[in-house]
Formats: C-alpha cells, structure tokens, sequence
C-alpha cells in the first residue's frame, strides 16, 4: 500500500460478494467468505484478459476485465479464513485508465462513486508526479 492510500483510502464499490476498488496501479478485490473457508476450497483463475472465482464449487463471479491486467503479478490470498484478497496489477503500470466497472458489463459503480474513484485516482496521479506535496486530503473541482 502506498503512502497516499494510507492517507487518503481507497473508495470501493460495495457488491453482493464484497467490494472492488482501485489505484493508478492495481485493482482489488475482497471476496466475504464463510468463516473457516481453507485455501483449497477456493478457485481464482487470472487470465491478463479476465477471472474465474469460485468458492466451494460455487461460481461468485466471471468475466471479461474493462483493460487488461498482468495476470503473472496479480495474486489471491485468504486472510484469517474468512476474506479472499484478490491483487490484480494494472497491465502498463501508471499510465493506465480508470476502470468504469470491475468487469465488462458487470459491478458498475453508481455515478457518485465514479465520481469519487476518479477524483481518488487523479490525486494519487498528482502524488507520484509531485512527490514532494501531499494531496491525501485535497479536493478537485474537476468534472468527470
């Protein structure tokens, strides 16, 4: 995690599994799971172009990403058997665009939220260009 996102969060888009949120550089995922949920019960496949997620042979979701993702840099985790983290590395690093939806067609975030993504992922743009300056509480007047 950086330092911005330390100062300033993330803004995440809540869904019936958990919640999606991303940064200049990555996306994240967190899967809510049934307490107790081992390793082996869970299936993430990472393609650069999509993801496959199931839980105890259950599909949670699958689909078709907005842009592309470094599927050898991207990972999953269980933590404390009860959240799956799924890591996705943005496919070009900090040049890439902001992702309307996790999925194509899919977990859309409400225009408020967009709103709210967009400003975060600027802000954090301004940081890595002006190292020196802390923009973690600032405001943009910018529309979307």
């Amino acid at each position: 995690m950086s330092d911005f996102e330390d100062k300033a969060g993330r803004v995440a888009h809540p869904t019936e599994w958990g919640n999606w949120s991303q940064t200049v550089q990555d996306v994240t995922i967190k899967v809510f799971l049934e307490k107790g949920t081992r390793g082996k019960e869970v299936n993430v496949k990472i393609t650069p172009s999509g993801i496959e997620c199931s839980v105890r042979g259950k599909e949670i979701f699958q689909g078709i990403f907005c842009q592309k993702v470094a599927s050898d840099d991207s990972t999953w985790t269980i933590e404390d058997q009860k959240l799956l983290r799924i890591f996705l590395c943005k496919s070009g690093g900090g040049d890439m665009e902001f992702w309307p939806s996790l999925l194509d067609g899919q977990f859309q975030p409400d225009s408020p939220t967009i709103q709210k993504m967009r400003q975060k992922l600027d802000l954090e743009r301004y940081q890595l260009e002006h190292p020196g300056f802390d923009f973690s509480g600032a405001k943009l007047d910018k529309t979307y």
